[in-house]
């Protein structure tokens, strides 16, 4: 039997630097994974400086609710006020009526004109609805012998409200009037309406206003 022959200690010291050296070189590479992992931020809520549209939406849409619950409001208070008396409220409905026309028709004539032709609308209307009166407009009724008789009876006329405006030029007027009565029959009736037209016919002493016979 055969010893194997010893290793030269020359032989290990100089193995052993190398995979000293080896390890070395080793540790300082730096490592670079094949696949390195990616990992998603966390979802955090960043604070904006400004709403968001939705946000903006939102606040729009509530203010236009209101708004328009406002509007709403509004209107039906006002159609409220407006609303016409029922038939035969009497006495007591007819200032209602008279806002109405008001409301309607906005004043567009000077006050004196206004309660001038007024006075001559609601005479004319009494004349032609019960005959008292007719005398004072000849050239609109006529003969007094050969006049058509009177359809309604002066115990329950009523003028109930009228306006006085200018009709499409400033030298022509309408006389607009909301009236009450019964007729021979005894039928009684109100808010029935009648215009009276006028035109205006100016001289040195000022001007006239003039009814217009009826068609």
């Amino acid at each position: 039997m055969t010893n194997p022959p010893a290793r030269s200690p020359r032989l290990l010291l100089i193995a052993t630097v190398v995979l000293a050296v080896a390890g070395v070189i080793l540790l300082t590479v730096p490592h670079t994974p094949s696949a390195p992992a990616t990992s998603a931020p966390p979802r955090t809520a960043a604070p904006t400086p400004y709403p968001s549209a939705t946000a903006v939406r939102g606040r729009t849409a509530q203010a236009s609710g209101s708004a328009s619950a406002t509007a709403s409001t509004g209107s039906t208070q006002s159609a409220g006020a407006s609303v016409l008396p029922p038939h035969g409220e009497g006495v007591a409905g007819d200032a209602v009526i008279q806002q109405s026309l008001e409301d309607a028709w906005p004043a567009d004539l000077a006050a004196d004109e206004e309660q001038r032709l007024l006075a001559a609308g609601r005479g004319l209307l009494r004349a032609d609805a019960t005959g008292i009166g007719r005398a004072k407009w000849p050239a609109i009724f006529g003969n007094p012998d050969q006049a058509i008789a009177p359809a309604f009876s002066t115990a329950r006329f009523r003028i109930q409200a009228a306006i006085a405006r200018r009709d499409g030029s400033r030298d022509k007027a309408v006389v607009h009037l909301v009236w009450a009565a019964a007729d021979r029959g005894g039928t009684y009736t109100d808010r029935r309406i009648t215009d009276w037209y006028f035109t205006r016919t100016s001289t040195k002493g000022g001007s006239t206003w003039t009814p217009q016979p009826r068609t």
